[in-house]
């Protein structure tokens, strides 16, 4: 049976054991919703216990010491592999796929591009024509389509056209952010 892709919550796992090595408890700390991250993305402590388990399952993150609970045992520090990092790399490079993940999976990848240092243009430019053509798809099926088919169709084709405009923005940031340096 084939490994399932990791979950959102699992890359933002990765993303801040690859910032720096840490124990399960400061990292759901980070992704609480009232967290630094947790306005984009937010995962309990629980399911940040979970996401640590399966990423060690699989290789991409490892024991790295531990230091003394506050209240209990010892906390277990983990830190990225090196099969981890290139899976992050990659995970930020790649567009998402659908329109509806925009909301948490690229602004994910963006933030955590952003505070890894990894340039995010290439990706928003992939980003760019995958909405592109998802714009024109939309665009040729709104051409036949009438009831609440229509309705959809539209409300879809808008919401795409906004995270179009959105992506057009920050890839003329980073044209502007360039041509200063």
């Amino acid at each position: 049976m084939a490994e399932r892709t990791l979950a959102p919550g699992e890359w933002a796992v990765l993303a801040l054991l690859s910032e720096r090595p840490s124990h399960g408890w400061a990292v759901a700390s980070q992704l609480d919703p009232s967290g630094e991250l947790g306005s984009v993305w937010s995962l309990g402590r629980p399911l940040v216990y979970r996401s640590i388990d399966i990423l060690a399952e699989r290789g991409l993150i490892e024991p790295a010491g531990h230091e003394p609970g506050l209240r209990g045992p010892n906390r277990t520090i983990y830190r990225t592999t090196c099969a981890g990092a290139t899976a992050l790399v990659q995970w930020l490079e790649e567009p998402v796929e659908h329109v509806r993940d925009v909301r948490s999976l690229l602004l994910l990848k963006l933030i955590f591009a952003e505070r890894t240092g990894i340039d995010p243009t290439p990706m928003l430019e992939s980003q760019h024509a995958t909405i592109r053509d998802a714009v024109a798809m939309l665009s040729d099926r709104m051409r036949t389509s009438n009831g609440s088919e229509a309705i959809l169709l539209r409300f879809r084709l808008e919401s795409t056209k906004a995270v179009q405009r959105f992506v057009e923005g920050l890839l003329a940031e980073r044209t502007k952010l360039e041509a200063a340096v």
